[in-house]
């Protein structure tokens, strides 16, 4: 198996793959296969987020790791999906940009790369919702 077809047989890797509790209807990523207030009476299934939200906060960074595709300054935030959960992720946008309560959209980008001729890593970015 080749290693893209590798990385393409982990749903979670390209898409916003969580979990929702069907018995009070709370939603999770990460996955899990518990739910925290549920507990054993909980029934978790798998949820794919709309990939839809709002930048709770952010920051920009201005220094980052030579192994980033990135160049800086770039920012980087924490969203809150519209089916609540938060995760931390950039932010495809010049800093003047970025703003709280921005609406976003997850994208599919690439991350780093292995050298110049290694592994490329891909993963979820935001975009602002236009």
């Amino acid at each position: 198996m080749s290693v893209s077809r590798f990385w393409r047989k982990i749903p979670q890797r390209y898409n916003l793959i969580g979990t929702q509790c069907t018995n009070c209807g709370r939603y999770f990523f990460p996955p899990r296969s518990l739910c925290p207030d549920c507990r054993r009476s909980g029934n978790i299934v798998d949820h794919k987020f709309n990939g839809e939200g709002t930048v709770v906060t952010y920051t920009v960074i201005r220094s980052a790791s030579d192994q980033f595709e990135n160049t800086t300054p770039y920012v980087l935030a924490i969203v809150e999906l519209d089916e609540g959960p938060r995760l931390t992720a950039q932010v495809a946008c010049s800093p003047e940009e970025a703003k709280i309560g921005m609406r976003v959209r997850s994208v599919f980008r690439r991350v780093t790369a292995d050298g110049e001729s290694g592994t490329i890593h891909y993963g979820t970015k935001f975009v602002p919702v236009e």
